[in-house]
């Protein structure tokens, strides 16, 4: 039997969780002024184990064109560095030897142009994950459709249509707010 209200919570968790994960990568996106997010992927060989870099040092931005990382041992300086240079992040780490230094570039308009897509491509990659869920859960509701009254099912869909809707909004503004944050000059 198809438990309305659980069938909506479901779907309107797994569409939290498509923006969720958007937010993620987002705040991955450099948009002209460092983030300590940026270094988020970043991967370090901490005694023969891959870490991520947050496990192992504290990172600071100390002003909007640079980045501190301050690894909470000295010996993981130079790990620390060679695997920022290997992250390809399109950052030149200096090292101090008790911390690194990242001065974080100036983006040209050619690159800005590239993040933007990149921004949308995501935005995009979210918006399917949100109809996927829909789908899933209008074909829940059609299976289940010989138990349930017509006006119940077709309320549903209303519901999960609005829901879709929705989320599909607050993407468009996530978008829309980091398209603005990456042209600002």
């Amino acid at each position: 039997m198809l438990d309305p209200n659980k069938l909506i919570n479901e779907t309107k968790s797994h569409m939290a969780k498509a923006i969720e994960h958007l937010e993620t990568e987002l705040a991955k996106i450099r948009a002209g002024r460092a983030n300590p997010a940026m270094l988020d992927g970043v991967k370090v060989d901490y005694y023969g184990t891959m870490m991520p870099l947050s496990q192992v040092a504290n990172i600071n931005t100390p002003d909007p064109r640079s980045l501190v990382v301050q690894p909470w041992e000295k010996a993981m300086v130079n790990p620390i560095e060679k695997a920022i240079m290997a992250a390809n992040l399109g950052f030149n780490p200096q090292n101090d030897g008790t911390l690194v230094r990242i001065n974080v570039p100036p983006l040209t308009e050619e690159r800005r142009k590239e993040l933007v897509k990149k921004t949308k491509a995501e935005a995009e990659h979210c918006k399917v994950t949100v109809r996927n869920y829909r789908r899933e859960s209008n074909e829940l509701i059609k299976k289940e459709n010989k138990s349930v009254p017509e006006d119940v099912v077709k309320g549903l869909e209303d519901q999960i249509q609005k829901m879709t809707d929705q989320y599909i909004a607050i993407a468009d503004k996530h978008i829309e707010a980091k398209e603005k944050e990456i042209m600002t000059v």
